[in-house]
Order: structure tokens, then sequence, then C-alpha cells
């Protein structure tokens, strides 16, 4: 970090500071509110048993619900109920804890999960391309110029704070965006944070090679685009034309697995100690395959999992293709998407605006005096052998059995949902109810994720995007004998009702962590309260749809895996003109998902527009 940038930074006026929030002059800019933004509440619980029992109701028989209803109400007027609710209340009254849920659910989701983290826990980005740098060291080179002012504001907490309707969101994830590392440990992996100042550098892996290149000149110059450009195309030559042993595809190993590993690989040679932390402690991994994805499910498969071996899934990286296009994979324990989505805007519309300075151009003398990119390598024993030929071999056998799809659907996006005055998530969620019910002729338990940030140490919460608006109109649509005017009185109640949930959920008055803590207040010797055992509770949170949204007119694609066996992982994004979905499963119908996404997203649009048709037919 040489380069010294100015940045326009003054003391924020009052009118700059939301009413209810207090600026901490010592924090930086970044962190200024964090110290007065609000504490996760508790829920009443009276709230929450309702929201789950009307969230339940679709999902459920009859018979089923009645069960289920009676097993809710006694779990509300119980005593032990009451007293999980007092102990989750003096633990999130607690000053010297400053989220109820996070470290619980940090451990729960992410750090106390133990399945590999390719395929269920990192998530990617296809990069829009680039057709000026079609070139994979000039598009490396670039991408990495580009993100280090992003760096620079951000380590030194110069970065403004994002802010939801005026209100300031949580930055304390954002320290995890560079030089930091996921470290596998038992029973519960770890993560730590180096210092930026004394670890310079990225790393590139190259043919399963990785390969440390410092940010700075020797004599404390940052490196342009012209000297990185240098630089990458000396590891592409090092590293030629052989593979080599494929030491990051450990990181793709089940955790535990992975904890014994790195703990043989570290016992093997004091290099492999070396070798990892300056892995570990780089700014960024930056990933050179030599493979050319050209179709929307060939680059999506390669950065969301490439080939296993020509990564290191512990940290966040940059994936570069020898055709130029590129992508990013996302390292998801520390941090949820939002940061890392401003990160890649932040290099991409820089790039793209040629708001970058990218140094001087390249010339005949370029990087003649930087020094060789340094080849990180391991010794490796017959035992680190064994790891990683099983680590290979579980790998492929894991991503073989996943299926993917990607449907770029340009019937129509949110240009067109606005002019019926709709919510284009609320829109787009229940065209995957449609879908759904299609296939199955039922309604999807469905997870869409909401971000909590406007909470100190806030993440998510669950959206329970199935409701019964949604599966009424849903069954509306499958009527032949119904009229589109009355399904789109049943489709705005559908909108109306997710949007109502959404709040919900963004205000930390949702179902599924509350339930989650309380049950977390459960004692040693204690009973279980019978909510938890009710089939319809593990039912109605089975979350066969996983779904999530993100937008930008600088990615051209992102997902993630499923989180059930026998369910999907639906990530998509909302542009003016289209709807991009991806679908991952180990089940074998994608396609048919995808076709009937499709067929719903079509049908629905026909049916608003006969139905306003209709509507402005009886004004007249």
């Amino acid at each position: 970090m040489a380069t010294k940038r100015n940045f326009k930074s003054s003391a924020p006026r009052k009118s700059d500071i939301p009413e209810g929030y207090a600026v901490d002059p010592t924090a930086g800019n970044m962190l200024r509110f964090q110290a007065s933004l609000p504490r996760l509440p508790v829920p009443a619980l009276s709230s929450t048993v309702h929201k789950y029992l009307e969230t339940i109701r679709p999902l459920l028989t009859d018979a089923e619900y009645t069960k289920s209803q009676a097993t809710a109400q006694e779990f509300l007027k119980s005593s032990q109920a009451a007293e999980l609710q007092k102990r989750l209340e003096a633990r999130a009254g607690d000053p010297s804890i400053k989220n109820w849920l996070a470290d619980w659910w940090n451990d729960a989701a992410y750090m106390g999960y133990r399945d590999p983290v390719v395929v269920y826990v990192s998530y990617f980005y296809v990069h829009l391309d680039d057709p000026r740098r079609r070139d994979p060291a000039k598009r490396a080179a670039s991408l990495i110029k580009a993100m280090l002012p992003f760096r620079e504001i951000t380590e030194s907490k110069q970065i403004e704070p994002e802010k939801v309707r005026g209100m300031p969101l949580c930055m304390d994830s954002y320290k995890w965006l560079f030089h930091a590392s996921r470290y596998p440990t038992k029973p519960s992996d770890t993560a730590k944070k180096f210092d930026p100042k004394a670890h310079n550098h990225v790393v590139f892996v190259r043919k399963n090679k990785f390969y440390e290149v410092l940010l700075a000149t020797p004599e404390g110059h940052e490196l342009s685009e012209a000297e990185l450009e240098v630089q990458v195309e000396r590891v592409i030559r090092m590293a030629g034309k052989e593979t080599g042993a494929p030491v990051g595809a450990l990181t793709a190993e089940n955790r535990d697995i992975w904890t014994d590993a790195r703990s043989a690989l570290i016992a093997s040679s004091p290099l492999n100690q070396q070798s990892l932390e300056r892995i570990e402690s780089s700014a960024i991994i930056v990933c050179l395959d030599d493979t050319t994805p050209v179709l929307r499910e060939d680059i999506s498969w390669s950065c969301w999992v490439g080939d296993g071996r020509n990564r290191f899934y512990d940290k966040h990286q940059l994936i570069v293709f020898d055709n130029g296009r590129s992508g990013f994979l996302g390292e998801h324990s520390c941090m949820d998407g939002t940061p890392t989505l401003r990160l890649n805007e932040f290099i991409l519309a820089s790039l793209a605006h040629n708001k970058v300075d990218l140094g001087a151009p390249r010339s005949n003398s370029t990087g003649a005096n930087l020094p060789q990119p340094v080849e990180l390598k391991f010794e490796l024993d017959a035992t680190c052998e064994k790891y990683i030929n099983e680590a290979c071999q579980h790998f492929d056998e894991l991503v073989d059995q996943h299926d993917m799809q990607v449907l770029h659907y340009e019937g129509y996006g949110k240009d067109l949902m606005k002019k019926f005055k709709a919510s284009p998530d609320a829109w787009v969620q229940l065209v995957k109810q449609l879908a759904f019910h299609k296939m199955f002729n039922r309604p999807g338990v469905t997870y869409e994720s909401c971000q909590t940030r406007k909470y100190q140490q806030g993440r998510t919460e669950v959206i329970r995007s199935a409701s019964s608006e949604s599966k009424e109109w849903a069954e509306a649509m499958l009527n032949s004998e119904e009229s589109d005017e009355r399904r789109a009185v049943l489709f705005r109640r559908a909108v109306a009702r997710h949007l109502q949930y959404a709040a919900w959920a963004a205000d930390g008055q949702g179902v599924d962590r509350h339930l989650f803590g309380l049950k977390k207040m459960v004692r040693d010797g204690e009973s279980v309260p019978a909510i938890y055992s009710d089939p319809a509770f593990s039912k109605t949170n089975h979350w066969e749809l996983s779904t999530s949204q993100l937008s930008s007119k600088y990615l051209d694609g992102w997902g993630y895996g499923e989180v059930v066996t026998d369910g999907y992982g639906l990530s998509y994004s909302i542009d003016d003109h289209y709807i991009r979905w991806t679908i991952t499963s180990l089940l074998p119908n994608t396609a048919e998902l995808k076709h009937y996404l499709a067929e719903a997203a079509t049908e629905t649009r026909f049916m608003m527009e006969r139905a306003a048709a209709a509507e402005q037919k009886g004004k007249l």
C-alpha cells in the first residue's frame, strides 16, 4: 500500500447525520456511525408465533396445519417459552454483546459448518465482458489496478458507509475484504486478518502453482497497470504447460479433513508453512485459468467451482480466463454479498468509465527493474500427496453430481414491472412460485435472503416468500376458468404480502432467526419445546428454493449452490429489460425448472396486460 491518494474527507455536517445516529470521530469515516447503530431486536414472542403460523399455512394440509397450530399455541402459552424469551432478551441487553445472533449464526451457518465451502458456501460473480481487454494478462492487471484504490479507502477506513433509505449500514465486515483468510480448525473454523502494509502483495495461481507478486516497486511506488501486466505475463511463462501438484484442492475438502491435511502439510516441511502464510496474507488471490469459456453455463461453472485445483477457496478470488473473460468467487464466512458486490462494481465501473489512473503506458523497458514473481513452493510427502489426491477425487465426485442452468430471459425486465406499479423483486418471486406450481402442483418452501445490516453486526434474515396469497394466485393462474381480472387482483395481493414479509425481515422481525435464538437458550438438561420436533417445523424450513437477488449492470451472472439435497439454488438479477436466473441443483430436472420459469414469466406478463386492457375497456 505504497501510493498515497487524496480522497475528499471532511467532518460531516449536522445535516449529514441521520436522525438517531451519532458520529464517532475516532472511528474513521467508514465506521463513524458504527457505535450508534441500533442493536438487533428480539421480536415479541406472540408476533413470531403468529407469523410462523401464517407462513406455514400454505405449505401444509388442513390436518397438518391444525396439529401444528395447536403445538405453536401451546408453545406460546407455556412458561418455558416465556423463560426462553426472557433469557434471549437478557442476552440482547448485555452491553458486552453487540448482536445477540451474530456469534451463534456465524458458527452454525459458516465456521462450524463442516461440508466443503465449494459448492455449499461460496458464491460467484461473472464479470461483464471487456472487449478492450481480451488478453488475460491485460485483463488481470486492469482488475488489480482498479481494485487498489478500493483497498486503500477500505483499509484506511475512508470509504463512505453504505446506506439504505438514508440509514447507515454496518460496515464491520469490510475488514475481511482484503488480506484475510479462513482457516480450517476443529470443531469450528477461524479467520485471520493480516496487516496490509506488511503484506503488500497478491498471489496468482496458474497451472495449480502459486506465485507471489509485490504490489509496489522496490522504491515504494504502486505498480502501474503496465507493470502488473508484465508480471502476469511472467507468471504465465513461469508456470509453463505442465500442471503442478494441486495443493489448492485441499481447500475444497470437508473442513475436518482439510484441518488434518493442513497439519500434515505444515509438519511435512517448514517451507509449506511459509508458502501458506504468503498465500493467506495476500490482498487477494488471482486465478489465471487456461480455459476459454464462452457459454453462460460454462463461464458460470468456471467461476463457481473451476476445476477444483487452480484455486484457493479460503480467500476471495478474482478469476481470469485465457480469452480475457473474468469473474469473482466470494469466501462467504465473514461477510455477505453486498460488500463484495460493491468491490466488484467499483472495479468494473472504474474501468468502464476510465476512472482509474492506470499509470504510465507500456514501453520496452516496463518492468525491467521489477523483481521476478516468486513461486510459493510446497514439499510434499506421501501423506500430503494422499490428501491432495483424495481432495481432487472428492471434488470431482461432488461437482459431477450437480447441474447448472442459466436462464437469461429477455421478454421484459423491471421497466415493464414498474409500469404495473409492482415491486420487481416481489414480481420475480411470484414468477418462481408459479414455475414451482407448474412442476410440482404445490408451493415451494422458499428462502429469500434479506440483509439486516442496519443493525450492529447484522447479516441476514429470511423472507418466507411462499404465502397463502402467492398460492392462491398461482392456483388461479393454472385454473383455465379463472379470469385475468381476478388473477391480477390476486397477484397484487400476493405482491403486497411479499413486501410485508420483506419489511419484517429487514427490521429483524422475521421468524427464523428468532426461533433459532430461542432454541439456543435451552440449557443442558432442559427439554426442547415440542414446536421444534413438530414435522411441520422442519418441513417449512427445508429450503427447496434458496433464492437471493443481486442486480448490477456490471455483472453477467452470479450464483451459488443449493442448500438442501432435494432443492435448488436460485440466484437472480433484474435489469430494465431482462431477468436472469442461475439454477443449481443435485436434481436431474434443473432444465425443466428453467423452462417453467420462462413460461411463468411470460404468462405473468400477458395476464397483467390482458387484465389492464380489460380494466381500461370497462372504463370506456
